[in-house]
């Protein structure tokens, strides 16, 4: 039998953001919310109290659980930040790390010559790290980590970086696997060690890391 969540407060966010640059264009990310969308399905299925920050993505919301859509990563930060207190944060979105320092109010048109086009970009406000540095901090803070090389090493140094207590490292970039796929594998790190989980379907990782999560909060 699943291990039962209820009563538990969890805030999940889940999806990419989009950084406008101009009335017409954005920068973005290949993230799909699958992921995160499975995570909150199946805690909300286990009696949990979920709220999903969810990016732009066109997913169903599941069942039982309350939805809180956002496109940019300042506003996932402030929907997040809103949601606490909460027993368990679940940061599954793919967050941009740089955001355009402004946004064009007119569409940015080519010039007759022009080569290039220059874009200032400033870093966005590091949601995980903030959660885990807050005054309502979560029992359980956990990310996630999408890479493409030395996935593990990259992971744990933002687990210990950032203070988390535990974190999810999976391999983008790999056909079948992670971004824009209904199949993903994950490496679940904590203090304790690492937990290899599939490859498997989103849903079937999202019970699995949730049992895990489930054993930290006994």
């Amino acid at each position: 039998m699943s291990a039962t969540l209820a009563g538990v407060r969890i805030v999940v966010s889940a999806g990419p953001t989009y950084e406008d640059i101009d009335p017409a264009r954005f920068l973005g990310n290949r993230s799909s919310g699958k992921m995160g969308f499975a995570i909150a399905a199946e805690a909300a299925a286990r009696g949990a109290d979920v709220v999903l920050v969810a990016g732009p993505v066109h997913l169903e919301t599941p069942a039982g659980v309350a939805r809180s859509n956002v496109r940019s990563a300042a506003q996932m930060h402030a929907a997040v930040l809103a949601a606490l207190p909460c027993a368990v944060y679940i940061g599954a979105a793919a967050v941009a790390d740089f955001t355009p320092r402004a946004c064009s109010p007119g569409k940015i048109k080519k010039q007759p010559g022009q080569d290039t086009l220059v874009l200032e970009l400033v870093q966005t406000r590091d949601i995980l790290a903030e959660v885990a540095a807050h005054a309502q901090r979560p029992r359980l803070v956990v990310g996630f980590a999408a890479e493409t090389d030395n996935v593990a090493g990259y992971a744990r140094g933002k687990l210990e970086r950032k203070r988390l207590d535990m974190i999810c490292a999976n391999r983008v970039g790999v056909a079948g696997c992670g971004f824009e796929s209904d199949d993903n594998a994950l490496l679940v790190i904590d203090a304790t060690g690492e937990r290899a989980l599939g490859p498997a379907p989103k849903c079937e990782l999202a019970g699995l890391l949730l049992d895990l999560i489930k054993e930290r909060l006994a």
